[in-house]
């Protein structure tokens, strides 16, 4: 018993809760993003996400292990895609089109909102634990939000960029491209890896941030004083 309590107290809590501080604002951000690819796609016509489960705030629908591992390890990384048929919509390219963008687009308005909380709690932090946690949490998935919203408009399939880009080509190509998209996982996987991306998407990540929190925060100063 006494080797149990030893383990416990030496237990470095210090990286436990940085590990959570991650993993609950990326369930939340990978959440919303599936969610809304499949609320759109739904709207335009096709109900292969609702069929399937997938309009759902059940994190455990939408997860893909290892991309979930990149979100936590390198801020950037994907979920479990929501599956859509295009040829549902009345225009599938246009249909699809929107469909992905409403991933990155749903992320950067969770971002607002996100820092949007975080303003009452800054003021709050110093005096309680409780404040603080929420104010890393809501900053954390802030900032995660931003980094995956940026990172699927990559245009790399299957990434929601690639069906934003390809959706000003030519009808044919367009269909061509598209048979091929699994493939894309394998480029994918090379760009992480190899850290290509790497620095550009974390500046472009952390300037987005800066400036969105930093226009959010003064507006909140300017309306509460």
């Amino acid at each position: 018993m006494s080797s149990i309590e030893n383990v416990w107290n030496n237990l470095d809590w210090s990286q436990i809760t940085d590990i959570l501080y991650s993993i609950i604002p990326a369930l939340i951000c990978i959440t919303v993003h599936e969610l809304s690819h499949g609320f759109v796609a739904y709207r335009l016509g096709d109900n292969t996400a609702k069929e399937q489960g997938r309009l759902t705030l059940n994190p455990i629908k939408h997860i893909d292990v290892f991309g979930l591992l990149m979100m936590i390890v390198l801020k950037f990384g994907w979920a479990k895609p929501v599956p859509v048929n295009m040829m549902n919509f009345k225009n599938p390219k246009v249909g699809m089109a929107i469909t992905a963008l409403a991933g990155p687009v749903s992320n950067i308005i969770l971002a607002a909102v996100m820092l949007i909380i975080s303003c009452p709690l800054i003021a709050l932090a110093a005096g309680s634990e409780i404040a603080y946690t929420l104010l890393q949490l809501s900053m954390n998935t802030a900032y995660i939000s931003i980094a995956l919203g940026i990172f699927n408009l990559i245009p790399i399939s299957p990434l929601d960029g690639s069906k934003i880009v390809f959706s000003f080509l030519p009808e044919d190509t367009y269909f061509k491209i598209m048979r091929y998209e699994r493939y894309g996982m394998i480029l994918l996987f090379i760009v992480v890896w190899t850290g290509i991306l790497g620095t550009p998407l974390s500046n472009a990540a952390h300037f987005l941030y800066s400036h969105m929190a930093e226009g959010i925060w003064s507006l909140y100063a300017g309306i509460f004083g």
